[in-house]
């Protein structure tokens, strides 16, 4: 699974009394939807969250209540995978596939701020 999809750094959650509302808006990683909400905005059944869960792609954060909680950045992911899926991707392949565009996007976001680092270090090169 990537780190991306997980909510939080070693699934700590924050103390939700301590950050400010706007704060948890703008967080692409902040757990917001319950399953119910995040299955209709996707549009799949519940059933289909689940299993990209067994399939390690996305872990959800978990309510006091132990209820699943969704980030936009997993629902993304979740609807590029039922993209797939409703292509003829069979789930498990879809969940490899965007877990490869999600490593991908990473290193290629990395090259370019060490290609932004090494061209601000050198005198004369742009």
């Amino acid at each position: 699974m990537s780190p991306e999809s997980r909510p939080y750094a070693g699934d700590r959650q924050p103390d939700q009394d301590r950050l400010p509302v706007a704060d948890r808006l703008d967080d692409d990683h902040f757990p917001a939807y319950t399953m119910g909400r995040a299955a209709e905005l996707i549009g799949a059944a519940p059933a289909f969250l689940r299993a990209l869960g067994e399939a390690r792609l996305i872990t959800p954060a978990r309510s006091g209540g132990g209820h699943r909680r969704y980030s936009r950045h997993q629902l993304r992911l979740a609807a590029r995978v039922r993209e797939l899926v409703d292509q003829g991707t069979p789930v498990d392949a879809a969940c490899r596939i965007v877990s490869l565009e999600e490593q991908l996007e990473r290193a290629e976001r990395a090259n370019e701020e060490l290609r932004r680092g090494e061209a601000g270090a050198l005198p004369g090169r742009r």
